[in-house]
């Protein structure tokens, strides 16, 4: 269609895309058969009634389509809020791909607080001692505002 898709993001700011320009047709099943990611996702939140989406900016651009497609298909759309994407020096997204070293299965606590420390959010005023304790008080003290609006931070040395 030759409209605009736009949304307000939490955290960007206002998004628009015109997906015949911008984008042209996009993959909803691949060639093999498994529905792709787009649809995936559409219908799976609304199937969980999700209504809030916080995941990376490197997200950002695909959520025009997403909720495009949620209008075709009557389903509500999700207030979204994308977080800056953690970088590394050579300008890469930090993950498995780039060489980022796995999350300690036996310890994730200490990966939780820097991960939160990295999103600005204020740490707790005395450590968490357990992963339980931790996401008890990071869901009452998540505070959006305190990120920043960008879309990559580089990965503190």
């Amino acid at each position: 269609t030759g409209e605009a898709i736009g949304f307000h993001d939490r955290l960007q700011g206002w998004q628009e895309q015109r997906l015949d320009r911008d984008i042209g047709d996009f993959i909803v099943k691949r060639a093999d058969g498994v529905f792709a990611y787009q649809l995936a996702v559409v219908v799976d939140d609304a199937a969980q009634e999700i209504t809030h989406v916080v995941r990376g900016a490197d997200l950002l651009a695909s959520t025009p389509r997403q909720i495009w497609l949620q209008r075709q298909l009557g389903l509500p759309t999700p207030s979204y809020l994308h977080h800056p994407v953690a970088i590394l020096p050579s300008g890469e997204k930090l993950s498995k791909q780039t060489g980022a070293p796995p999350l300690d299965d036996a310890n994730p606590l200490p990966s939780l607080v820097r991960a939160w420390d990295f999103l600005a959010q204020a740490l707790p005023p005395a450590a968490p001692a357990s992963v339980a304790e931790f996401w008890q008080w990071a869901r009452r003290a998540w505070a959006p505002t305190a990120l920043p609006p960008v879309v990559m931070l580089p990965v503190p040395r």
